[in-house]
């Protein structure tokens, strides 16, 4: 089969092929035409040259480009090419090799689009939002979380200090930076000790519940041994970068099923997302993580210092929200340059079911990490009232003070 032979804009999908939307271009040596059968056969049953080997049978294989609009494709892909329950087998085939073909300038995979049947041979979210909200306590309200930053450096005692006072502040989650692991300064057995002690001391004195979510990033077998002593320390959460542990060391964890929550970082994806020509997008790694069992993952702010417009952090909650065959939607987290001042932006762009994690937006107001916190509630608070930030910080003075300190910081 010649690449051709993979494109036939008559075609239409039936409901079993996995369905992927790329951008091509070319650097002139090559036909659009072509170009898109190449990604087709190259990510299926074919190659650069006609094979001997090839049977009648695995020609019914072949993955086929049935549209070709300007520099937007579409390839169909018959579900039989890929093994169930895999991302990895998966992403190797429709995000493989064809990133490097000779002629192609950029390849930018927008969208996938999975059948049920392999959608399902994944486990998918074990709380999700629902759940998420029932281990919290909180009905309907935005969840506030916060990082204890400096997100590296800090001895597990002060860790532990910090984390009670963004709690008691008012804060429902705090969590490690993607960073924190097992340094030498802040080893992570004791300092999830020291943090779930915290984090117990702050639920009595708040008469609110508390988590922590404990990052356990490392090689899979030691992920595995500290989510265990996480749940065998009454913990409830665990966190995880999805992208620089991979694929099968996040399903791992997932399949695993300790009963624990899990919140995904995505530490690393910038380096295929950002470029709007070459890459992946954030929807797809979006996409994959829900099936893979994230409960909440962080999507962009569109306010803050991430590069996300607002259209884009949209498509990535609707990848984690829409229907997609009973599974769980999960938890958007917007985390990235934020403090209280914008939070009226984005409740707006969130709705209610959003993690806001402010680290510096916490830890650097002018009076403490428990004010920074209070403040963030405070904001939370006018928003439901529909009193504008201003008016409510004339009696409110931790917001007040968070105003004033980053007026000049964007959505101040």
């Amino acid at each position: 089969m010649k690449y051709l032979d993979f494109v036939d804009t008559n075609y239409r999908p039936n409901e079993t092929d996995l369905v992927c939307e790329f951008l091509v271009e070319t650097d002139g040596t090559m036909d659009i035409k072509v170009a898109a059968g190449a990604v087709a056969a190259e990510s299926s049953v074919g190659t650069w040259t006609e094979l001997t080997t090839m049977r009648s049978y695995v020609e019914k294989l072949h993955a086929t480009v049935f549209e070709i609009q300007g520099n937007r494709i579409k390839i169909a892909y018959p579900v039989a090419l890929f093994e169930p329950g895999n991302m990895a087998n998966i992403m190797s085939s429709i995000g493989g090799n064809v990133f490097g073909l000779k002629g192609i300038s950029n390849l930018r995979l927008d969208e996938v689009h999975y059948p049920k049947s392999l959608a399902r041979s994944f486990m998918g979210p074990k709380f999700g939002i629902r759940g998420v909200r029932r281990i919290l306590g909180v009905r309907k309200r935005p969840l506030v979380g916060t990082i204890i930053k400096p997100k590296l450096g800090l001895v597990s005692k002060d860790h532990a200090e910090v984390a009670y006072e963004a709690w008691v502040g008012g804060c429902d989650v705090v969590k490690d930076d993607e960073n924190l692991s097992s340094q030498s300064f802040n080893a992570f057995n004791k300092r999830l000790d020291l943090t779930l002690k915290a984090r117990d001391k702050a639920e009595r004195k708040t008469g609110e519940k508390k988590v922590y979510l404990v990052n356990v990033t490392a090689e899979s077998k030691e992920m595995i041994r500290r989510a265990k002593l996480v749940s065998d320390k009454g913990g409830e959460y665990v966190m995880v970068d999805i992208v620089t542990c991979g694929n099968s060391g996040f399903q791992t964890l997932r399949q695993e099923d300790l009963g624990l929550a899990i919140h995904a970082h995505r530490a690393g994806h910038g380096a295929f997302t950002l470029n709007p020509k070459h890459g992946i997008s954030m929807k797809v790694l979006a996409t994959n993580t829900r099936l893979i069992g994230a409960d909440q993952l962080h999507v962009g702010t569109a306010v803050g210092k991430m590069k996300e417009t607002r259209e884009e952090v949209l498509d990535n909650i609707a990848c984690l929200t829409g229907e997609m065959y009973g599974i769980k939607p999960v938890m958007p987290v917007a985390s990235g340059g934020l403090h209280p001042g914008m939070i009226p932006d984005l409740v707006q762009i969130f709705g209610n079911d959003v993690v806001i994690q402010a680290g510096g937006g916490v830890h650097g107001h002018p009076d403490g990490s428990s004010a920074g916190a209070t403040a963030m509630r405070q904001a939370l608070d006018a928003v439901e009232e529909g009193v504008s930030l201003a008016e409510y910080a004339r009696t409110h003075k931790e917001l007040r003070r968070a105003l004033e300190h980053w007026k000049n910081v964007e959505g101040g």
